[in-house]
């Protein structure tokens, strides 16, 4: 058996395709609930959720990056 190859014969998938899917995750869900924030929630709560989802959105940067320049991983 190849040391690449996944037990079972499942598919390989790239850290970086699931890293860059959630960010992408985290970028929508801390977006939406930062603007439900911003009508109902503390100031605080729209700070630190729009924080975050700046945080992801330089994550996916970042990755796509990798992935364009064809990084394994």
């Amino acid at each position: 058996m190849n040391s690449e190859e996944p037990p079972l014969g499942e598919p390989v998938r790239s850290a970086l395709t699931l890293r860059l899917v959630l960010a992408g995750f985290g970028l929508v869900f801390c977006g939406v609930a930062a603007v439900i924030a911003a009508r109902i929630g503390p100031l605080w709560l729209v700070v630190v959720l729009a924080v975050l989802a700046a945080v992801a959105l330089v994550d996916i940067v970042v990755v796509a990056n990798r992935k364009r320049r064809g990084e394994p991983g």
